[in-house]
C-alpha cells in the first residue's frame, strides 16, 4: 500500500503541513509505522472524499455530472466567436472554449465565482514514475 509525507499529503489535500500534522494529532488521519510521519494512501484518499462532500456548491442545479469543480474565473480570452475561459478551483485549472456570446451572457470575468462541469466518455489517468 502506498503511503505519503505529511508534505505530499498536504499538497494533495489542498492544505498546509500544520493542518495534516493537526488531523494526525486528532486521529482524523492515522499514520504508518514510518520515520519521518506518512499517511496511508487509502486514508488520504477517504479524507479527500470527505472534504469535497462538504464543499458547498454555489449553485441551486440538480445534474447527472458528477465531475464539477467549484472555483473562480482567473481569465477570459475572447477573440470573435469564441471564448477560452480559465477557472481556478483548489489546484486545478480548468479551461472551457464556449462561444463568445455564451461567455457575455454568463457574466464570465476575472473574480467571477462559476462552477465547471466535465460529462466525458474518456478519462485518462496517469501515475508518476517510480
Amino acid at each position: 500500500m502506498q503511503s505519503f509525507k505529511v508534505s505530499q499529503a498536504a499538497r494533495l489535500l489542498g492544505v498546509s503541513d500544520d493542518t495534516v500534522r493537526r488531523w494526525v494529532e486528532q486521529g482524523i488521519l492515522p499514520v504508518t509505522d514510518a520515520s519521518p510521519t506518512e499517511i496511508p494512501g487509502a486514508a488520504l484518499a477517504q479524507r479527500a472524499v470527505d472534504m469535497a462532500a462538504t464543499v458547498e456548491d454555489p449553485t441551486d442545479v440538480l445534474s447527472s455530472a458528477r465531475n464539477r469543480f467549484v472555483g473562480l474565473v482567473t481569465r477570459v480570452q475572447a477573440d470573435g466567436v469564441m471564448a477560452q475561459v480559465d477557472i481556478q478551483s483548489g489546484s486545478h485549472r480548468v479551461v472551457s472554449l464556449m462561444s463568445a456570446e455564451a461567455a457575455r451572457e454568463l457574466g464570465l470575468e476575472p473574480g467571477s465565482l462559476a462552477v465547471a462541469v466535465v460529462k466525458a466518455t474518456t478519462v485518462i489517468i496517469e501515475t508518476p514514475k517510480d
